[in-house]
């Protein structure tokens, strides 16, 4: 006897005239037979790297995240986080500056709920590693990560914590040898039900894509940008756009370039000059400016307000910091 989710494979898999992309409807159901272990792990390993040659429809993606979204535990909801940020891709040219973004951010009241994960394999930093490094706390459970949120105003949990079902399907990188979309689900996720989304994408369109799917889902204040690695970064040498999805509609903010003159690359990724830059012990103009832009970005996008307004808010922002790395982690 056929097993049901063979319908799938052959719907994407029959080739370039006879394949089909799937509806919303059918690629939730797709997607949440994988979640449930209802396809084999030939099956799965097929269809993902089936979807991995030809690319996801915005259709796909759609249904594939709310089937990902129905398997939540309810405990992450209840936490009061007003911002999600899944930080899945990891650095190697530049250390994950954003970090301080959001503590700048946290000192502004918001809360922010940080998830991610590591690929070992990738030799890239990620924010797990971080974290670690500078002795951060990372939260296991929800309770945890409410405390910090009240505590310190942003938490890092990782998706093994709060999504295990998700991050085994992006762990199968170490038998394929390619990332899946899973990588992708995982930044749309906002496991915290957050009211406001933010993603980061690397590659070109992508970051249009993430709004489509986000109207398709009614979610109502999401931002994509294509950041620095491929995180939730701005990278200050070059322009960019910043894709907003809010309450039904779309909008394209451009964003100028920030540091003129661009920087040499750090020879090595050691965290400890995050804090470094936060407590002006040492001078980093790209980090700066990478850490201004950020801000920005979250800005324009929370309180709908121009590029130069957001720009010269977020500055100020910076430099009122509390220059004391872990004054509100002691």
């Amino acid at each position: 006897m056929m097993n049901p989710f063979s319908q799938y494979i052959k719907a994407i898999g029959k080739g370039q005239r006879a394949g089909r992309y799937l509806t919303q409807s059918e690629a939730h159901d797709a997607f949440d037979q994988l979640l449930t272990g209802w396809a084999t792990p030939e099956q799965a390993g097929a269809f993902l790297m089936l979807l991995r040659v030809r690319e996801e429809s915005v259709e796909e993606l759609a249904g594939f995240v709310s089937a990902c979204r129905q398997h939540l535990s309810d405990d992450y909801s209840h936490i009061n986080a007003t911002v999600d940020m899944g930080c899945y891709s990891g650095k190697r040219r530049h250390l994950p500056w954003f970090l301080l973004a959001v503590k700048c951010m946290a000192e502004q009241g918001e809360r922010i709920f940080l998830h991610g994960t590591t690929e070992p394999e990738s030799k890239r930093l990620y924010l797990h590693d971080v974290f670690t490094a500078l002795s951060l706390p990372i939260s296991q459970d929800a309770q945890h990560a409410k405390s910090m949120l009240d505590k310190q105003g942003f938490c890092y949990v990782n998706l093994a914590d709060c999504h295990p079902q998700l991050h085994q399907l992006i762990a199968l990188r170490t038998l394929f040898g390619l990332r899946s979309c899973a990588n992708t689900l995982a930044r749309m996720l906002n496991p915290s039900q957050s009211p406001i989304s933010y993603h980061g994408v690397f590659h070109r369109e992508f970051d249009e894509r993430h709004i489509h799917v986000a109207q398709l889902l009614n979610d109502h204040n999401v931002s994509c940008i294509r950041g620095e690695g491929g995180e939730v970064e701005v990278n200050p040498e070059r322009e960019f756009i910043q894709h907003i999805a809010r309450n039904g509609e779309s909008q394209a903010v451009s964003f100028p370039i920030l540091l003129e003159q661009w920087q040499v690359k750090p020879r090595e990724l050691n965290p400890q000059a995050l804090v470094d830059v936060w407590t002006e012990t040492t001078h980093d103009a790209y980090a700066h400016r990478a850490v201004i832009g950020t801000l920005a970005t979250y800005l324009v996008q929370s309180n709908n307000i121009d590029v130069t307004e957001a720009l010269a808010q977020a500055k100020n922002i910076w430099l009122a910091r509390n220059r004391d790395f872990y004054a509100s982690i002691n």
